[in-house]
């Protein structure tokens, strides 16, 4: 099967759930409210019933129709259960119309991953390619050796970051990961964001517990890194520093990023990890053509190996971003 064809069905398969449980749900709100007009019905028929009157004659000009309460009873919980079951089949065929659109867009978005993650594949393979030509030609002792070397860093990187995409882009074929320590490539993105933090006038700090161990992918966790330390670099002041801490608690590996920032303002903390979304410039931080997207892909990689990221702490005094992993 091709990953199209398996990206469809892996869609398809989320959007007829989304549909079943909002369906159910209506479903559900609609019987309790059949429900409560039963009983309403049931409890005034029970009031206006009068023993009594059925062997008064009727009067001038009046009509009288019984009618036996048992049969009414039944005949009254015969259409609720119709109306019940209408309800239900209408709201699902409903939900799947509504949710179409949503199963279309998932579809354009993962197939723009894809696509994009495999132009990108091989122009980065090249240039690895070139640059490995490059070191091999450099006469020993050459001083540029360490920075070439550190450009093939550079872009192997990009190249683990292409492959972490295309695998969002089509999670089923995820392999299993093993056990792999969280600081090893924490401690990568620390020193690559450290040349942007040296131009903004801060100062990055690293605390890592070696202990801390995961299976989420070197290149995801490095990715996660990566963005956190961009957005807290972006907003502290110069001269501020930025704390990175890895620790293990309990049953989860964490990473921690903390600024000295002015917090966040102008959107709910609550928010900054949806998509295109970006708080308010503050003086003081780093200014820069920001998209909103940096943090949305931290969440995205969190929770698709179960774990999670919120914001810890958010003031003057700065902010606190901490994600939460299971612990390998």
């Amino acid at each position: 099967m091709s990953r199209r064809a398996r990206t469809d069905d892996a869609d398809s398969r989320e959007v007829r759930r989304a549909s079943r449980m909002v369906g159910l749900q209506i479903t559900i709100a609609s019987g309790a409210l059949v429900v409560v007009a039963l009983a309403v019905a049931v409890l005034y028929v029970l009031d206006q019933l009068r023993p009594a009157e059925l062997s008064e004659p009727p009067k001038p000009g009046e009509h009288k129709i019984y009618v036996d309460i048992t049969d009414a009873l039944i005949a009254l919980a015969v259409v609720g259960v119709l109306a019940v079951a209408v309800a239900g089949v209408l709201s699902v065929v409903i939900t799947q119309r509504a949710v179409r659109p949503l199963g279309r867009a998932l579809r354009i978005q993962r197939d723009f991953v894809a696509d994009a993650g495999h132009e990108l594949r091989t122009p980065l393979a090249v240039l690895d390619a070139r640059l490995q030509v490059l070191q091999r030609g450099l006469p020993p002792g050459d001083p540029s050796a360490p920075t070439v070397a550190e450009l093939r860093a550079d872009t192997r990187t990009l190249i683990e970051v292409v492959d972490d995409l295309l695998l969002a882009a089509d999670p089923e074929r995820e392999p299993a990961a093993g056990p792999s320590a969280l600081a090893p490539p924490v401690r990568r993105a620390v020193d690559a964001m450290r040349l942007l933090a040296r131009d903004a006038g801060v100062t990055v700090s690293l605390e890592a517990d070696d202990d801390a161990a995961t299976t989420v992918p070197p290149a995801g966790v490095q990715r996660c890194a990566t963005a956190l330390l961009d957005n807290a670099i972006a907003h502290s002041p110069a001269g501020s520093t930025v704390a990175v801490t890895v620790r293990r608690d309990g049953r989860d590996a964490v990473l921690t990023v903390a600024d000295r920032g002015p917090g966040i303002q102008g959107i709910d903390p609550a928010r900054i990890f949806d998509r295109f979304a970006r708080a308010t410039e503050q003086p003081g931080g780093r200014t820069r053509a920001s998209f909103g997207i940096g943090l949305s892909l931290v969440r995205e990689v969190a929770v698709r190996h179960g774990g999670d990221v919120r914001v810890a702490s958010t003031g003057p005094d700065g902010t606190v971003l901490e994600m939460r992993i299971p612990a390998a």
